[in-house]
């Protein structure tokens, strides 16, 4: 907040005070304190404080009585991130909470916010794989341990509220933002997001336990599908594809896991941008879903309904439009909300509104322990960034998102297919390509103490016995740091052609040395990433492999040795002549800190790949929009140019073994409208290696009231089984799975015919089928 602080008469004997008293139930405290405070100090509970984009206010505000009192005298419901390490990080928290608690009139501490998409995004934070890359586990408990762990590291460094998880659901590929997705499809990106909160805040109900953190889900709504695959670009759809597509996520997460707090998206809908819509943020989120946590503005989108959407006159009329509209805090500092005070006295916002919005943030502070125990402890913060039980997490977590996209014969592999590669045949292994010594995170990412690249890690697994050559083969950018300032810095410097095909030239004769070839190529944070400014841009319009990167590969194939394609990447990529010409694909995307040991696990055979895409891969961006559950309307003749298939379809992923799926049955083939049943399938595994495989039940209503997909996930279980094991799979079929909006918009099941459709992947050649009778 900023102006002159008005003086409040300071409390006697504030320890007698109710909400001081840490036995009495917070609702009383809450209503305790509420009576106390100005309006001043309410008004500065609905605000984040953040030094011009960074946490850190220096030695010269912290020392300086004046400066901290005009700054924090009235309190304030947060202060927001940086990029400070642990030892920074915890000094400077506690320096802000010590005077805040001691100095204030009403002792009231901060909340401390971060980002945690795929880590604390903070240095000296265990790296997970990227959110697109995690998700590709389809491991719900899994997510659950990971974002568990994520909390603890965060609360043992005073975090108290994460900005996280990002539920979106992504339908473009172009958008910069792919990444920090779990995909295009609305039920499984429920289901994660679920696991996801419920790993932030420790628990199912809301509360948010010990060593946990408040979840805030992200971008209510449309987010994922911008116009054009521009950030924050327009998702002007039809109400039935919103509430169809982008909304059941949130509703899941909303229903089953109780998360703190809602963002509302950057973008419009209809015209009406999320920070200023009463219809979205009151009439659905409130009234229909009875949501009753915290509504935060995503940063500086309260500004850009003046500098940007033009649809408020000033910085008043903005505050009043967007706190009207059910955004109750500004993120993540004061520059408009400041004037509710003054709109309070024009009669323009309601003090009720205040009240409830105050007495939120309360709550969380009073449930989180922060009155009675403000204070972070630096050896302990230490000691939970050292946890060996983290690291081994990331290194199963990346295990287990690891897709493999393509393994065929290659004519030096004696029929076999080329991978998994034999630690002992191969003399000479040649390491080549973009992304083989550097190792890139993805947006959104802190630091780790350790961490290990690709060709690091397979230095590491084939020991003394194998030569492995390196070649850098082309570069990317030139400029390239850590990856949390490769996201965040706004320049962006490319490498010359004249430069790359040197660098190729080095690369194929490199190549000649060695027997087998694997071929590191993709994006990193510069070429993929969140869009915020027109000096910071990150979309792109193609989904084509980068630069000189095509070339690299075509002189590399046209050697005739074996190759192994490693991706690393935030997206799909285009890579129609790799798929053409290549015998061996693996989608790494961005795996985190154990990259290296992962990818090597995979392609030696150590581990047996397990990762299921949860988004299309397309062959062009000629195709977009192209997602699996489309009408039957689209996708169905071919373009002139090409055809209308994926060049891999969502559910997609090999094993090194097989798997066989028979007998797909109903419990019941005849059920009425608010009725369940099951499906059941035998799925044995008909290989020579244990190996997991992700069962997936699709369903389709057959004729309807309004047009409906011609498939949608709606339930699905990751299996473990041993060569020649078998397991029956059962599925719930509930009445939610059936129904959809119809013609009047209401959410219904019809009676009719349904297909169940039972399979490893999206691709109707993978897929069994029944057919349910619902009366």
């Amino acid at each position: 907040m900023t102006g002159k602080i008005k003086s409040s008469k300071p409390l006697e004997n504030s320890e007698l005070f109710a909400y001081k008293n840490p036995e009495l139930p917070v609702e009383d405290r809450v209503a305790d304190l509420l009576s106390r405070m100005t309006i001043e100090e309410k008004v500065a509970q609905l605000m984040g404080l953040w030094n011009d984009g960074i946490e850190d206010f220096g030695e010269e505000v912290l020392n300086d009585p004046a400066k901290m009192k005009e700054i924090f005298g009235n309190g304030c419901n947060s202060v927001h991130p940086s990029a400070l390490g642990i030892k920074e990080t915890v000094k400077l928290r506690n320096k802000i909470q010590k005077y805040l608690v001691e100095k204030t009139r009403l002792g009231i501490p901060t909340l401390f916010v971060d980002e945690g998409q795929h880590g604390l995004m903070r240095p000296d934070s265990t790296v997970f794989p990227q959110a697109i890359g995690i998700a590709c586990s389809w491991d719900p408990v899994l997510l659950e341990k990971v974002y568990g762990v994520i909390a603890y590291e965060m609360r043992s460094r005073g975090t108290h509220h994460a900005l996280s998880p990002v539920i979106d659901v992504c339908r473009d590929p172009r958008w910069g933002r792919v990444e920090e997705t779990y995909g295009e499809d609305p039920y499984l990106n429920g289901v994660l997001g679920c696991a996801a909160v419920k790993g932030f805040q420790g628990s199912d109900d809301g509360t948010v336990i010990d060593n946990h953190v408040a979840a805030t889900l992200k971008h209510l709504l449309g987010h994922g599908e911008p116009e054009g695959g521009q950030n924050q670009g327009p998702a002007n759809y039809s109400l039935r594809v919103l509430r169809d597509y982008h909304m059941p996520p949130f509703k899941m997460c909303l229903d089953k896991v109780k998360p703190a707090a809602v963002m509302p998206s950057y973008n419009e809908i209809d015209g009406v941008p999320s920070h200023t819509n009463k219809w979205l943020l009151k009439d659905v989120l409130r009234d229909e879903w009875g949501f009753k946590g915290m509504v935060v503005a995503d940063y500086f989108a309260i500004d850009q309904t003046l500098l940007k959407e033009s649809v408020v006159e000033n910085e008043k009329h903005a505050a009043t439009v967007t706190f009207n509209a059910g955004v109750q805090f500004e993120f993540p500092k004061s520059n408009y909300y400041y004037h509710l005070i003054e709109l309070l006295e024009e009669g323009k916002v309601n003090l009720e509104d205040i009240d409830t919005a105050v007495s939120q943030s309360l709550k969380l502070k009073f449930e989180l322990g922060l009155f009675e125990n403000p204070y972070i402890n630096v050896d302990k913060a230490i000691e939970v960034s050292k946890n060996v039980e983290h690291k081994e997490l990331a290194l199963q977590a990346a295990r287990e998102s690891i897709v493999l996209l393509k393994n065929e014969v290659h004519p030096g592999t004696n029929g076999n297919a080329l991978l998994p590669l034999s630690k002992n045949k191969y003399k000479k292994i040649a390491v080549i390509g973009p992304c083989a010594k550097d190792l890139y995170f993805g947006g959104y990412s802190g630091e780790p103490y350790e961490k290990v690249s690709l060709l690091d890690g397979i230095k590491n697994k084939v020991g003394n016995n194998t030569e492995i050559l390196f070649a850098q083969g082309c570069k990317l950018t030139t400029n390239t740091t850590t990856s949390y300032f490769n996201w965040k810095n706004h320049e962006i410097k490319f490498a010359s052609r004249e430069e790359n095909l040197g660098l190729i030239k080095e690369a194929v004769e490199i190549a000649k040395k060695a027997e087998v070839i694997i071929l590191a190529l993709g994006e990193n944070e510069h070429l993929c990433r969140e869009a915020w400014a027109k000096e910071h841009i990150g979309d792109n319009m193609t989904l084509d492999l980068f630069g000189e990167q095509n070339e690299l590969a075509e002189s590399i194939i046209a050697l005739g040795k074996p190759v192994v394609v490693y991706l690393m990447n935030g997206r799909p990529l285009s890579i129609n002549k790799l798929v053409e010409k290549v015998p061996a694909i693996i989608e790494g995307w961005y795996m985190g800190q154990e990259t290296g040991t992962a990818a090597a696990d995979v392609i030696f055979g150590d581990v047996n790949p397990s990762g299921k895409l949860t988004i299309t891969v397309p062959k062009s961006a000629g195709q977009l929009p192209m997602y699996y559950n489309h009408k039957r309307s689209a996708q169905f003749v071919d373009y002139i140019s090409q055809d209308i298939k994926p060049l891999f379809y969502f559910g997609f992923g090999l094993s090194y073994t097989d798997f066989s799926f028979n007998n797909v049955r109903l419990e019941n083939n005849d059920i009425g409208t608010s009725d369940s049943t099951k499906v059941l399938v035998d799925v044995k595994n008909t290989g020579t290696r244990e190996g997991s495989e992700v069962v997936q039940m699709y369903i389709r209503d057959l004729v309807s009231s309004v047009t409906r997909p011609v498939k949608e996930l709606k339930g699905f279980n990751k299996i473990k089984l041993n060569p020649g094991e078998s397991k029956t799979v059962s599925l719930p079929i509930l009445p939610e799975h059936l129904a959809f909006t119809n013609r009047d918009m209401k959410f219904v099941v019809e009676p009719g015919d349904f297909e169940v459709m039972v399979g490893s992947s999206s691709r109707d050649e993978d897929l069994a089928k029944t057919i349910l009778h619902v009366k």
